[in-house]
């Protein structure tokens, strides 16, 4: 992760605060998130207090700072959404892999997020698994969709042997 962050680094004039948003993207979608190291590494490169990267990283939601799961689960909240109970969808999600919303499970198999509209709002409710659409979800819809990318994990471990 070091050589990512620096090779990004290399790309920016030292010293240059006007560039910590494209630095801070630029190491996101290389490692997925923002780690603490390469907060401190930035600081170093553009002369700022980690303190101030943070303040700023925080400010956008855009950034994240705990690495992302194999399967990225995102949940529409948008307005179609809601109506047709995606709040139910979360609750089940958020039962049936053990953490709420911004986290990863522990084995780093799934990540959950909501989102503020995905722009399928005919096909709501709707969940988005590493840009795979799963469209009219329900709450009894949901296991058997986890189910399936835990299998996928299952079949991918036995082949690898």
């Amino acid at each position: 992760m070091k050589t990512n962050v620096q090779n990004i680094l290399k790309n920016y004039p030292e010293g240059s605060k006007e560039n910590l948003i494209p630095i801070l993207q630029d190491i996101q979608q290389d490692d997925g998130y923002l780690s603490k190291d390469a907060v401190v590494e930035v600081g170093k490169h553009i002369n700022m207090p980690t303190s101030k990267i943070f303040g700023v990283a925080t400010f956008y939601n855009q950034f994240r700072f705990i690495p992302l799961g194999k399967y990225h689960i995102q949940v529409c909240r948008g307005t179609a959404c809601h109506v047709l109970g995606s709040a139910t969808v979360i609750e089940e999600i958020e039962k049936n892999i053990g953490v709420k919303s911004g986290l990863t499970t522990r084995d780093g198999l799934f990540s959950l997020e909501v989102v503020y509209c995905i722009g399928a709002c005919g096909l709501a409710p709707v969940i988005s698994i590493n840009g795979t659409f799963h469209t009219k979800v329900t709450g009894k819809s949901i296991k058997e969709i986890l189910d399936h990318y835990r299998n996928l994990e299952k079949t991918e471990n036995i082949e690898s042997l």
